[in-house]
């Protein structure tokens, strides 16, 4: 048994976050008190992104400052990068280890000895070799948890590096699955967003899927609402989304990527769905569920998105009752088949093209959160922010605000939505709050 204590970082997805909180409890259990980043702890644990190159040099930041904290301390990176590009990791000052996919659930079996060396240690197979699921979920946040139910994807679309740093797709039963959610259902987390790579492709090769497993989760008691997260357009069959139309725990939420709103450029990212199958999903979302909200992941800069080819994304975005976007510009990534197309976007291009998109989701977002002025809604109530004020999100994932209450924390409430702050959140009036020990009405207006 090791006595110390552990901090930890996480770049990324919410699928990091879940991976982190589980390492965190393993650590906790060989002797490793988990501590504040800034306390100077004995070890950093350090989770890396690779989707972005601003991930990659972000992570060079994280284990200066932690170095900063404390010079001795052992520095772990695992991770997406730590995956990719290990050597460029170990040439990083002050990194004793990096464990690639395979390993970083071992961690603990690497920290018998913590005394730092002169060259930096790497245990990194090759990612045919990664074939084992490690299920887990965070925890700390009494709030909200993230589900971890699937790693790994068989798509290998043409810009993204993911399949190399996370290997194929795979996952637990539904059976085990369940387990883990059982477990989660003790610790007061209120909601539960499913996380994963691919997660729509849950059961790949077996005679399972995912439409069977959240039937199996709806079932379980002690978890207030389960939340999908992001979903490709193609396993987002009707069948789910009528099924998530009727449960009462499956909330009205969905995140769908498009990338681009080009049927050639979408050929050419090796996407397994066109435009019209993409409109499909969002009517039928929108027939069964008018208030539902609707995120978008969208790509700008593509090589070969002609100015054309680019404003086929933009019509299709604002003719689309969509809640809001997340735009990535295209940025070149080793190994990758989109670097064989030699149409390639000028930087500027990419930018301008990015901020017409940010701008259009303001504008969506907007008109989303007006379309529910005068709803009525349960909302799970989060922290305190520094205002003095506290937030929470609807089940339609509309973000609220509201004077700090400490006896409103992760508890739900029944509000009506009024107007919106200057900040853009909502302004709301408390109806009515359903706490664990009593109800009681609150009348006060933000």
């Amino acid at each position: 048994m090791n006595y110390g204590t552990a901090a930890y970082y996480t770049l990324g997805c919410k699928l990091n976050f879940s991976e982190t909180s589980t390492i965190a409890r393993n650590l906790d259990e060989a002797g490793f008190a988990k501590v504040p980043f800034d306390s100077g702890a004995n070890v950093y644990v350090i989770n890396t992104c690779s989707v972005t190159e601003q991930a990659d040099k972000k992570c060079r930041n994280i284990v200066r400052k932690a170095l900063s904290y404390n010079p001795e301390a052992f520095v772990v990176v695992i991770g997406c990068y730590a995956q990719l590009k290990p050597s460029e990791i170990s040439e990083i000052p002050g990194v004793d280890l990096v464990l690639g996919a395979n390993e970083k659930f071992n961690v603990t079996e690497h920290l018998q000895n913590l005394q730092k060396k002169e060259e930096t240690q790497i245990f990194n197979e090759e990612i045919k070799e990664t074939k084992v699921f490690f299920p887990g979920y965070s925890s700390g946040d009494r709030t909200r948890s993230f589900l971890k139910i699937q790693d790994g994807c068989n798509y290998f679309c043409s810009f993204c590096t993911i399949p190399l740093a996370r290997g194929r797709s795979r996952n637990a039963s539904i059976e085990e699955t369940i387990k883990k959610a059982k477990e989660l259902a003790q610790t007061k987390a209120k909601e539960v967003v499913l996380t994963g790579v691919n997660i729509g492709d849950f059961g790949y090769n077996t005679d399972e899927n995912f439409f069977g497993l959240i039937k199996e989760l709806d079932k379980i008691d002690g978890i207030e609402q389960f939340r999908i997260s992001s979903i490709e357009p193609n396993l987002l069959s009707n069948e789910i989304i009528e099924f998530v139309a009727q449960s009462n725990k499956f909330v009205p939420h969905f995140h769908i990527p498009l990338q681009s709103g080009s049927d050639i450029l979408l050929k050419s990212m090796r996407r397994r769905y066109d435009t019209s199958l993409y409109r499909s999903r969002i009517d039928r979302i929108k027939e069964l569920m008018p208030n539902a909200s609707i995120g978008v992941d969208v790509i700008v800069g593509y090589p070969g998105e002609t100015d054309e080819e680019f404003m086929k994304t933009y019509n299709l975005l604002n003719e689309l009752p969509i809640s809001y976007l997340h735009v990535f510009t295209y940025s070149e990534r080793a190994n990758t088949t989109a670097l064989r197309i030699q149409e390639s976007i000028p930087v500027n291009v990419r930018r301008d093209r990015n901020k017409m998109l940010r701008i259009l989701s303001d504008k969506k977002k907007r008109a989303f959160y007006e379309s529910n002025i005068n709803r009525k809604e349960t909302v799970v109530f989060e922290e305190a922010e520094d205002n003095g004020m506290m937030h929470g999100f609807t089940k339609n994932y509309v973000k609220i605000k509201t004077p700090y209450n400490p006896l409103m924390v992760n508890q739900i409430g029944h509000i009506k939505m009024v107007d919106l702050n200057p900040d853009g959140t909502m302004k709301v009036e408390l109806i009515e709050q359903q706490l664990e020990t009593q109800t009681w009405i609150n009348e006060n207006r933000v």
